[in-house]
């Protein structure tokens, strides 16, 4: 399957996933502080673990228009993570990004938030959209903030406590 570009910033490409991507979303994941605050016994993806979430993130892709897509860097191509939206169990558009290690504090994860956002508000017909991010994920929580992101309640995903939070369509 090709590949095919959903959006572009400055700096960074979010694309479709190929079945060359397991390798990337392996190695990314496959790091204990990456996987801080998305497991609660911080577990690591293995290679069929990788190989199932693209697998699901092309799928829903293909079944709603929405998904995580694989997220590089403009100059070199370099893997930087995943970014896109989900459907979460409320039926509503939850906004999610995970970085490299590497990736970390470059403005990435700001970067493609903030075109995520506006990229849905352009491209769907949805008043608003949801995020969260575990209570001591201080810098995923900036990033929710940063784009204009308004706390609305803590609640547990994962068995983890996070903050949620909501952008509408006026906002």
């Amino acid at each position: 399957m090709s590949q095919s570009v959903i959006l572009e910033t400055d700096r960074l490409v979010l694309s479709t996933w190929t079945d060359a991507a397991v390798d990337e979303v392996l190695a990314m994941h496959s790091d204990p502080e990456v996987a801080r605050y998305l497991d609660v016994q911080g577990r690591i993806y293995d290679r069929a673990k990788a190989a199932e979430r693209v697998a699901g993130w092309r799928q829903e892709y293909a079944d709603s228009g929405l998904g995580k897509h694989r997220l590089t860097r403009r100059s070199d191509g370099a893997f930087v993570g995943r970014a896109g939206f989900s459907q979460f169990i409320s039926g509503d558009p939850e906004i999610g990004y995970t970085l490299a290690r590497a990736h970390w504090g470059q403005g990435y994860a700001s970067e493609i938030a903030a075109a995520l956002s506006d990229w849905l508000f352009a491209t769907r017909a949805d008043e608003s959209f949801i995020g969260f991010a575990h209570r001591e994920n201080t810098a995923s929580r900036r990033v929710l903030e940063k784009i204009g992101m308004q706390p609305t309640h803590e609640g547990t995903i994962a068995e983890m406590p996070h903050q949620f939070y909501i952008k509408q369509r006026s906002a």
